[in-house]
């Protein structure tokens, strides 16, 4: 057993530096660029990502300011509804307790407290 083992820790061994070996031979055989080339090629990077940026930028402002249309618009029309349900409900209000006060007989020129808006009127 201990020969399996002090065999196995060779390989190993004998692996790590085969695998730096090729390594390094691989990293000869690559073509690195001139400073000419790699210059070129960061400044066209560095262009399509401003562009890109500018794009992104254009559309975000644009969803931003129609999101923000569409909610004030949305929000004008729910309280114009709002406002003229409300206005309906008073007059609806107004004319019922109308109604109950000349069915009791109390439009003798009493004060009415019965108006939506709590203001107290003569009849």
């Amino acid at each position: 057993m201990a020969k399996d083992t002090k065999n196995k820790v060779k390989s190993e061994k004998k692996e790590k530096k085969t695998f730096f070996k090729d390594f390094k031979a691989e990293l000869k055989k690559v073509t690195w660029p001139t400073m000419k080339q790699l210059a070129q090629k960061t400044a066209v990077v560095i262009a399509i990502v401003l562009i890109i940026s500018a794009i992104v930028f254009v559309l975000d402002f644009a969803f931003e300011k129609g999101y923000d249309f569409i909610i004030t618009e949305s929000s004008k029309m729910i309280n114009k509804d709002n406002n003229t349900n409300t206005t309906t409900d008073e007059n609806q209000n107004v004319t019922s307790n109308e109604t109950t006060n000349n069915v009791e007989g109390n439009n003798d020129g009493e004060v009415n407290n019965n108006t939506t808006d709590g203001e107290v009127t003569a009849e």
